[in-house]
């Protein structure tokens, strides 16, 4: 249903910009990303005669979460919008300025204009799942950094035994957490069935379905939606008769881009559509970022095509069943 007020949010990790758009009147304020944040958004809206309000916010990973389930339990209508719909829709304004508060404002508008489909929270299992991969990404972020810093050379052997007692112990909890993934997915039968055709890609193991799983490719509508979310698609910039090169927009989610990357480098080596691709590329002497980004691109919709049609991997109908004619046919 549509609605007068828009609520425009630009999520950061420990704050958010909101505005508020009505008939007559605009409002904005800035809050902690936390649930006590989440209370004094309740009363702002409250002290603003708003009982239900259309929020909208960019899906550009976890840092909105806990907000968009927060306001849809309170019974407003949320969208969690895919970034380049915004990144169009500001061109399309001629928006030239870019502040947490104007951005908010451009969604609020955004929201109030299109009135994006609402946003549906996700089930307990992929919520679950989420938070293991949150935490096992964060541990190894912090064992990487011990390495580093034990690489870097420390002169105090104090030092250098607290910094292996560190990594032993972020190993073990990186056991235990992988351990607890793969036994929350075999525990429901879907994620389950969804991990097997994942891991039938040559390229991605273990660790990269788990990641692909918690973004429930299949609710996406097309191949190329999905890789807009993941903001590998291509973005092509030109003016006039200047064309300039073709690039990843990089405008989606991050920490799966950063999930992709590595899976991508095994598929250039032993995925044949990845390694053919991959050598087309080199023939044209294109770079070594490039291949690698069109390696991450073709990866994820071979990763929907295989989730969209039901069926494993096989490079001689990989090309099809990503296509989303074909893979709606195939289901």
């Amino acid at each position: 249903m549509d609605t007068t007020d828009g609520l425009g949010i630009d999520i950061a990790k420990d704050s958010f910009q909101a505005t508020l758009l009505q008939t007559q009147r605009t409002y904005r304020r800035t809050f902690k990303n936390t649930h006590e944040g989440f209370g004094q958004l309740a009363k702002w809206l409250t002290k603003h005669k708003v009982t239900q309000v259309h929020a909208c916010m960019e899906a550009t990973g976890t840092y909105g979460n806990a907000l968009a389930e927060w306001l849809h339990e309170a019974g407003h209508r949320v969208s969690v919008v895919n970034p380049m719909a915004i990144h169009a829709y500001a061109k399309s304004q001629l928006a030239r300025n870019k502040t947490d508060a104007l951005d908010a404002d451009l969604i609020a508008r955004f929201c109030l204009k299109e009135q994006p489909p609402a946003w549906e929270p996700d089930p307990p299992e992929i919520r679950e799942l989420e938070a293991f991969v949150r935490r096992l990404h964060a541990l190894q972020i912090t064992h990487t950094q011990e390495v580093n810093r034990l690489k870097s050379g420390v002169s105090s052997a104090v030092v250098q035994i607290s910094i292996q007692d560190m990594l032993a112990f972020l190993e073990q909890q990186m056991t235990t957490i992988n351990a607890l993934i793969r036994q929350h997915i075999d525990t429901h039968p879907d994620l389950k069935r969804q991990d097997a055709l994942l891991q039938s890609i040559p390229g991605i193991g273990p660790a990269s379905s788990a990641v692909l799983l918690t973004v429930q490719l299949t609710t996406y509508r097309s191949a190329n939606a999905v890789a807009a979310y993941a903001g590998l698609n291509p973005a092509v910039v030109q003016s006039g008769v200047f064309r300039g090169q073709t690039r990843l927009s990089k405008l989606g989610d991050a920490a799966l881009r950063a999930a992709l990357y590595f899976p991508a480098l095994a598929a250039i080596r032993f995925n044949p559509i990845i390694a053919d691709l991959a050598r087309r590329m080199a023939a044209h002497h294109k770079s070594s970022m490039a291949i690698i980004g069109a390696a991450m691109h073709k990866l994820i919709r071979l990763a929907y095509g295989v989730l969209k049609s039901g069926l494993p991997f096989d490079p001689n109908y990989s090309s099809n069943s990503c296509h989303p004619r074909r893979v709606q046919a195939a289901a």
